[in-house]
């Protein structure tokens, strides 16, 4: 960590030049002399990307940035805020820490808060923001946090883990066992230091799998952030033998959506099925991958369009996880019978449909955009139909 960087020449450039061509100011080249001009525009890349992702550190004056894959790494704010929600207590230790956002969230529900990250650098710079923020109550250790759990002389209220999903050559990995550290190989470790583990995953795990893989399962939280799965939570609870409950959230700017279940109904629930109604659902991505085909229908008494189709329909317009539309009509998939509609722009869809929307829109002719969309699915009686909506808001 080279503290020049914070003076304050140096950060009035950076913030003057977070809209700057990159390429135009290597070529120019930075006007100190005193520090490495690829720093500067390290920084000035990295804090770019989190104007958005995190704009309390974005906000904050002196805030210190690793490099972008620390940054494309980390939690947004808006998950980690999330995830700070579901946690209380005394002490929590966060075994792989990063640039430390989660931990920073748990430190406003959590007393204590342990950050580890085996890497120098980006432990300075974490314990630097720390201060910078007036997060008080976190333990910076600059050390393997498998290695600190084992020296522990205390037992603690949480222990949050979040695998690297890279190997030793930098390329993502996705298989549980293949991240590190191996949560399956350390759980027995875990629940000697904690009644409580919170386990965050890739989105692209298979659920089913997963949960066989893990133990004493209490919870798992499907979080997408604007109709985008981002993270899958695991609440862990030491001897817990009861049911799964599976929570699915779609953060968003204007709204949450969110639904609940048990994940043994799944199977159990049974579906009516029907032809396009008055209104159509869409449901949300955090539902879908949840698997929440059969729950959804049955819990908020809607019925399907098809078994795969994973869309639903009814009379009534109801609060729905996910988007809504007004059915305006019902078209068979046919060219002939499309072109009579007169739409020749829309917003397309498939469900359960044998072509891609870029292959629909050269098919058809339909451009993108507009008031109309378009479903491209297959009823209960194995036909390919459209339907033409109205969004619903």
């Amino acid at each position: 960590m080279n503290n020049s960087i914070l003076n304050t020449d140096i950060q009035d450039f950076i913030n003057l030049n977070l809209k700057s061509d990159i390429s135009s100011l290597l070529l120019k080249g930075i006007p100190f002399a005193t520090i490495d001009q690829k720093l500067v525009i390290e920084q000035i890349e990295a804090k770019k990307r989190c104007e958005k992702k995190l704009s309390s550190w974005f906000n904050t004056k002196n805030i210190y940035y690793p490099n972008k894959l620390n940054i494309e790494q980390t939690s947004s704010e808006i998950t980690a805020k999330y995830k700070g929600d579901l946690v209380s207590g005394k002490s929590l230790i966060d075994l792989t820490g990063g640039f430390g956002v989660d931990a920073y969230y748990f430190s406003k529900q959590i007393e204590v808060v342990t950050h580890c990250e085996i890497n120098t650098e980006l432990s300075e710079i974490v314990k630097h923001n720390y201060a910078t923020l007036k997060a008080s109550n976190i333990d910076c250790k600059n050390e393997d946090g498998i290695a600190v759990l084992k020296q522990s002389n205390s037992v603690f209220d949480w222990i949050y883990v979040d695998p690297s999903r890279r190997d030793d050559s930098k390329n993502k990995v996705f298989l549980l066992s293949d991240c590190a550290p191996d949560v399956k190989t350390f759980k027995g470790l875990f629940f000697k230091y904690s009644k409580n583990v919170m386990i965050k995953t890739s989105p692209l795990l298979d659920i089913s799998a997963t949960k066989n893989d893990l133990e004493y399962v209490k919870e798992l939280h499907v979080v997408a952030v604007n109709n985008e799965v981002k993270e899958l939570l695991w609440i862990l609870e030491r001897d817990y033998e009861g049911e799964l409950k599976i929570k699915t959230i779609n953060l968003t700017k204007s709204d949450n959506e969110s639904f609940d279940f048990n994940y043994s109904e799944e199977s159990k629930v049974e579906v009516e099925f029907s032809e396009p109604l008055t209104y159509l659902f869409e449901p949300n991505s955090a539902v879908l991958k949840a698997g929440a085909f059969n729950i959804l229908a049955n819990t908020l008494k809607v019925n399907k369009l098809s078994k795969h189709s994973h869309l639903y329909t009814s009379n009534e317009l109801i609060n729905f996880p996910g988007r809504r539309f007004a059915v305006d009509k019902v078209i068979p998939f046919n060219k002939k019978e499309f072109a009579k509609s007169g739409i020749n722009k829309a917003n397309v869809t498939t469900r359960n449909f044998p072509l891609s929307v870029n292959d629909i829109r050269k098919k058809l002719k339909i451009k993108d955009g507009g008031q109309s969309y378009l479903f491209f699915t297959t009823d209960r009686i194995n036909s390919k139909i459209i339907i033409v909506c109205s969004k619903v808001m």
